[in-house]
């Protein structure tokens, strides 16, 4: 039994975008300075508060976001990343790269720090079905935390496992802790802190099966 397992937001769904695009929905022009605010914040929420629902993490990062940056922020505008989200973009190469793992045989699974609901919106856009999710409601817990790894091995134990994401940080820092063989999709031409956690680096998800073939050989 041949498993990848992936990050959804960030990796298959593009996050920046969403984000971005919402933040513009309810203070028209800030929305790249909202982002990068965000980015600062919703790891620290994670980290705080591991068993809120994401949709709180949502709101409370972007508080804490709009608060940095001085923006004003209406009584309900703060729930906008959780209504939007269910429509934020798939990268264009994810339906082609996704089918070709499977009809290589492997089986897809998404670990991702997101609520049961809110990953259901997002997996109706996903051109390729799912065989299993992990969510940070089941784990009760957020990455990097090993829990979601954790989880998901426990049940379903694998015997190939190889791990995809975006970030360095949440997915393969642990990854790597874990002794999981892993691909980093760099969509952002990152630095990391100690390349030698991430030895297969590529910029999106095209060529992914070699790559994976790869660090299991690695």
């Amino acid at each position: 039994m041949r498993w990848i397992t992936f990050d959804c937001f960030g990796t298959l769904v593009d996050w920046r975008h969403g984000i971005r695009t919402s933040a513009e929905l309810i203070v028209p022009g800030q929305g790249a300075r909202l982002l990068e605010a965000y980015n600062r914040h919703e790891h620290v929420v994670q980290a705080e508060s591991p068993t809120m629902r994401y949709r709180g993490v949502l709101a409370e990062s972007l508080r804490r976001a709009c608060e940095e940056e001085k923006v004003e922020l209406g009584a309900d505008d703060a729930t906008v990343l959780a209504r939007t989200l269910p429509y934020w973009p798939v990268f264009p190469e994810v339906g082609a790269e996704l089918s070709a793992l499977r009809e290589a045989g492997w089986r897809l699974a998404l670990l991702t720090n997101c609520d049961r609901d809110l990953i259901a919106g997002t997996r109706r856009r996903l051109p390729v079905p799912f065989d299993a999710v992990v969510t940070s409601e089941d784990a009760g817990a957020y990455k990097p935390s090993h829990a979601h790894f954790e989880l998901f091995r426990s049940s379903f134990e694998p015997e190939v496992w190889v791990h995809a994401a975006q970030s360095y940080f949440h997915d393969m820092e642990p990854a790597h802790r874990l002794g999981l063989p892993r691909v980093w999709i760099n969509r952002h031409g990152a630095r990391p802190a100690d390349p030698s956690i991430v030895p297969h680096v590529q910029p999106d998800l095209r060529g992914l099966h070699a790559a994976a073939e790869a660090a299991l050989d690695s």
